[in-house]
C-alpha cells in the first residue's frame, strides 16, 4: 500500500506501489477491507488497537446482543438499521465443534442449520429429516500430511519421499471421509487460480518406489510419530497412515490431542516442542486466492505456521511475483510451480480439500451461504 487519497466524504482511492492481485479476492472482500469509523475506534480503544468482542458500532441489520465463549452468540435486529428489514428477530449461533453432535442436535430439533460430516452425507442425502434440504458445496480448505524437515529422522529427503510414496491417498479418503471427498493436487482447490491438474506423486503412491527411497537413505526399522487433533476424522487419517507405512517397514506412533494443544506444536514461542515434531495432519481453511493458500510456507512463517520448516529462495521469489500479476493465466503458472516446490521437498503429502455439505430446516427458513457453504446470516429468510 502506498497511500489512500480522499476525494470526498464518501469516496477514496487506494493507491498501491505495484499491482496487488489479492486486493480483489482477499483484502477488500473480507475483514481487512471493512471500512470502520476511525473516531469510534479511537474512542473505544484510546490507541486504535483491537476492540475485542465489544465493537463500538454496528453497520448491518443485526447487532451482537450477547456472546458467551463456547456457549452461544446471539444476534438481534439493529434498531437503527435503515436498510431492508432482516429476516429474523434473533439468530442464535451455537459453537458445536463436533459435527456429529451437531447432527444429533439437528435431528432432535435443537438446530435449524448445521454442517454435515462427510461420512454422514450419503445417509442424509438418502434419508433426510423431515422438512430438510441438504446442500453440497465445494470447500476451500486443504488437508495434508506434513513433515518437519529439521527433525533428525526426516532431514534426509529420501526418507521424506519414502513416506510420500508410501501413503495411499484414496485409501485414506475412503476411511476418513466415507469416499465422499476428492483427492487434492496441492493447496489450491479447483476453481481457484493456480490449481494443478495433478500432483507429482500419484495419489495411490507406490510401495516399491517408497522402499527404494528408504534404501537410498540407508534407513531400516524407522520409527516416527504422527500428531493430529483427537477428532474422529484426523484420528482416522493418522491410523490409515500408520497401517500404510508399516508396509514399508516404518513404525508410526499416533499422538492425538485436543486442538488447543495441537495448534501450538510448531510454534517456537511455545519452547522447543517443535523440535520433536515429525509427521502431522493439518487442515487449514483458505480464501479464494492462491497467495492465501501458499504464503504460510514462506521462510518468515517458520516457527509459526510453516511447521514443515520448508525454505526455498525460488519459492520466495515466486511468492513476491505472484501477487503482482493480474493476468490469471500467467499468475496460475507461478502458483503451480510453487506447489511443485512444496511437493518436491518431500515434506508434503496433499490429501483433500474436503467438502462443505450443510442442511437446514425448510419449514423455518431459506438459508443462504457463500459458494463454499459458509452461512450468511444476514440473508437468512423466514418461510
Amino acid at each position: 500500500l502506498d497511500r489512500v487519497e480522499i476525494e470526498d466524504d464518501y469516496t477514496g482511492v487506494i493507491v498501491y506501489k505495484s499491482p496487488f492481485a489479492p486486493a480483489w479476492t482477499v483484502a477488500l472482500p473480507y475483514a481487512g477491507g471493512h471500512i470502520v469509523s476511525q473516531d469510534a475506534v479511537m474512542k473505544a480503544t484510546k490507541d486504535g488497537s483491537d476492540f475485542g468482542t465489544n465493537p463500538p458500532a454496528f453497520s448491518g441489520p443485526y447487532v451482537v446482543a450477547e456472546w458467551k465463549p463456547n456457549q452461544h452468540l446471539v444476534l438481534t435486529r439493529n434498531p437503527v438499521w435503515s436498510g431492508p428489514k432482516p429476516g429474523f428477530d434473533e439468530i442464535r449461533v451455537l459453537p458445536i465443534t463436533d459435527t456429529k453432535a451437531a447432527e444429533r442436535a439437528y435431528r432432535a430439533g435443537d438446530l435449524d442449520f448445521t454442517d454435515i460430516s462427510l461420512d454422514s452425507l450419503a445417509e442424509f442425502k438418502e434419508n433426510p429429516p423431515a422438512d430438510t434440504k441438504v446442500e453440497e458445496h465445494p470447500s476451500l480448505r486443504y488437508i495434508w500430511i506434513g513433515m518437519n524437515m529439521e527433525n533428525p529422522k526426516l532431514k534426509d529427503i529420501n526418507v521424506r519421499k519414502a513416506i510420500q510414496w508410501g501413503i495411499n491417498v484414496p485409501q485414506i479418503l475412503d476411511a476418513a471421509y466415507a469416499g465422499q471427498a476428492q483427492v487434492a493436487t496441492g493447496t489450491i482447490p479447483p476453481g481457484v487460480v493456480g490449481h494443478r491438474e495433478k500432483a507429482l506423486v500419484p495419489p495411490e503412491g507406490d510401495l516399491a518406489k517408497a522402499k527404494e527411497f528408504l534404501e537410498k537413505a540407508g534407513v531400516s526399522d524407522l520409527a516416527v510419530t504422527i500428531d493430529c487433533t483427537n477428532d474422529s476424522t484426523n484420528r482416522t487419517i493418522a491410523e490409515v497412515v500408520q497401517a500404510q507405512l508399516s508396509q514399508i517397514g516404518i513404525t508410526v506412533q499416533i499422538n492425538a490431542q485436543d486442538s488447543n494443544s495441537f495448534d501450538m506444536l510448531g510454534m517456537e514461542s511455545e519452547g522447543d516442542r517443535w523440535k520433536d515434531l515429525q509427521l502431522f495432519v493439518l487442515s487449514w481453511s483458505s480464501l479464494p486466492d492462491p497467495d492465501y493458500a501458499t504464503t504460510y510456507f514462506r521462510k518468515s512463517q517458520i516457527g509459526t505456521w510453516n511447521w514443515q520448516r520448508f525454505r526455498s529462495d525460488r519459492y520466495e521469489e515466486l511468492s513476491d511475483k505472484g501477487v503482482t500479476i493480474t493476468d490469471p493465466n500467467e499468475r496460475a503458472k507461478v502458483y503451480q510451480e510453487m506447489q511443485d516446490l512444496l511437493e518436491e521437498s518431500g515434506a508434503f503429502r496433499f490429501l483433500t480439500h474436503g467438502s462443505s455439505p450443510i442442511m437446514f430446516r425448510t419449514s423455518r427458513m431459506q438459508a443462504a451461504t457463500r459458494p463454499d457453504g459458509v452461512p450468511l446470516y444476514v440473508d437468512f429468510k423466514p418461510v
